[in-house]
């Protein structure tokens, strides 16, 4: 992978601030707009929620100018921003929907996984430090993976069984996994990425990897494949794949390597669906979505006919904050979000949305290329193109480019766990951004060569 210069760049952490108080006025300003919209007046909780949401906010800040201060100023305002409009959109859909308290829950949720972020920024000061527990990662996110599977602890949820409950609480441990998967690859990768990438033979303009080295990737074909068949989750399967596959390329650049895994993905996707019917009934409503007999079915495809409905109701502008019927699609406050936002917000909305998506993983991949370090470069592209992955699996699940998996879309949806570990990830992705745009103690190759080219 390519590293571009770094050039001595100032902090920016008062433009930050600035973007900042625009992030919060997108999502204060959704939250007051719905309660004008649904009842005539702001929300009876309104000061106490938005209070909590800039206190968080400014603390997230004032933890960045002490432990980062260095880091990319673009992340952490896109991410408040998506995670108010989310709140916005929850709060919307809580006295409408079946599940109770989603919008305090959330809240508590946003408050639990900034402060996490921030302690892993002033615990982690070094994100090369990881790299020591390369394995320890790997093994943790076996570990994560096989909780849902242990009887007493792991549940079933619509067909699905990835979930675990501890007491009142519950959990989906594959977001925590993801990252530590990541560590793993990033790990891995950058000490056998020689190999991977030189030895092989060279057939019809591949160069195929040597049968030696099939080894991690059937490894991770494997993981991919148990994930669908014992817990029955594609999305999962479709996230852990992609992740690995993803860093395979960003350190080998051989595009081999991601035909052979696709290749040997879909050969297992056409079996599952053969063997396992909650696997072909997931295609089926995808392919058959328009039919009675799939619509009405168990597990058909009402809710996603009804979220496409939705969004076709909100037009080209959308309904506006507390008007519409978002409610009417099953889960429209976690896995169908986005189709309730195209609702409310309409196409322009929607776009939006999905640019500050494009540019926050866009600054994932800058950080990428600006880090001196190859852990750090695979590490920051493949949590960047995990936030990308997801997005496109879902909004392609919602608009039935794909078919629907059971992901959510990072910051937006309801769910603790998710909201967790993507925050930890934006944490990873600031530590990282402040480590390659710290002033470095050597001087540059650019500047070096321009005082040697300087004559006596």
């Amino acid at each position: 992978m390519a590293t571009v210069e770094p050039t001595p760049v100032p902090r920016r952490r008062g433009s930050e601030f600035f973007l900042i108080l625009f992030a919060l006025i997108l999502g204060v300003g959704a939250y007051a707009l719905v309660g004008l919209a649904t009842s005539g007046g702001l929300p009876a909780t309104f000061y106490r929620d938005a209070g909590v949401l800039v206190i968080l906010t400014v603390g997230m800040h004032l933890a960045v100018r002490k432990f980062a201060p260095y880091a990319d100023p673009i992340i952490l305002p896109i991410t408040i921003a998506l995670n108010g409009i989310g709140l916005a959109m929850i709060y919307q859909l809580d006295p409408m929907v079946s599940a109770k308290n989603i919008a305090f829950k959330q809240t508590l949720w946003t408050l639990i996984s900034m402060a996490a972020a921030v302690s892993l920024l002033a615990v982690l000061r070094d994100h090369r430090t990881l790299r020591r527990y390369t394995y320890v990662a790997l093994l943790a996110a076996a570990g994560l993976l096989m909780l849902p599977l242990i009887p007493g602890i792991g549940t079933e949820i619509h067909g699905a069984r990835i979930w675990i409950h501890v007491g009142p609480l519950s959990f989906q441990p594959a977001e925590l996994a993801k990252i530590a998967f990541a560590v793993f690859c990033a790990g891995y990768l950058v000490t056998n990425r020689d190999t991977l990438a030189l030895a092989g033979r060279k057939v019809l303009g591949l160069q195929l990897p040597r049968l030696r080295d099939f080894g991690p990737l059937l490894l991770a074909l494997g993981a991919s494949l148990a994930v669908l068949v014992f817990q029955r989750d594609l999305g999962t399967s479709l996230l852990f794949l992609g992740i690995f596959l993803a860093m395979l390329y960003i350190a080998t650049e051989r595009v081999s390597w991601i035909i052979i895994g696709l290749g040997l993905f879909g050969v297992g996707t056409l079996t599952a669906i053969k063997l396992f019917g909650h696997v072909a009934r997931r295609f089926d409503g995808w392919l058959h979505a328009m039919d009675d007999s799939v619509y009405y079915a168990v597990g058909g495809s009402g809710q996603l006919v009804n979220g496409l409905f939705g969004m076709a109701n909100g037009g080209l502008l959308g309904t506006g904050w507390g008007d519409g019927y978002p409610h009417l699609t099953p889960f429209s406050y976690s896995d169908f979000i986005f189709a309730s936002l195209g609702e409310v917000l309409g196409l322009t909305g929607l776009f939006a949305i999905v640019i500050a998506y494009v540019i926050l993983v866009q600054r994932g991949f800058r950080i990428a290329l600006g880090t001196r370090d190859g852990f750090g470069k695979l590490l920051a592209g493949g949590l960047s193109f995990a936030i990308a992955w997801q997005c496109f699996v879902v909004i392609g699940g919602v608009t039935r480019l794909i078919p629907v998996t059971g992901l959510t879309v990072p910051f937006l949806a309801y769910g603790g766990s998710s909201l967790l570990a993507n925050w930890l990830i934006i944490a990873l992705l600031i530590r990282i951004s402040d480590n390659a745009r710290r002033p470095h103690p050597l001087p540059l190759r650019a500047a070096r060569a321009a005082n040697e080219a300087v004559p006596a």
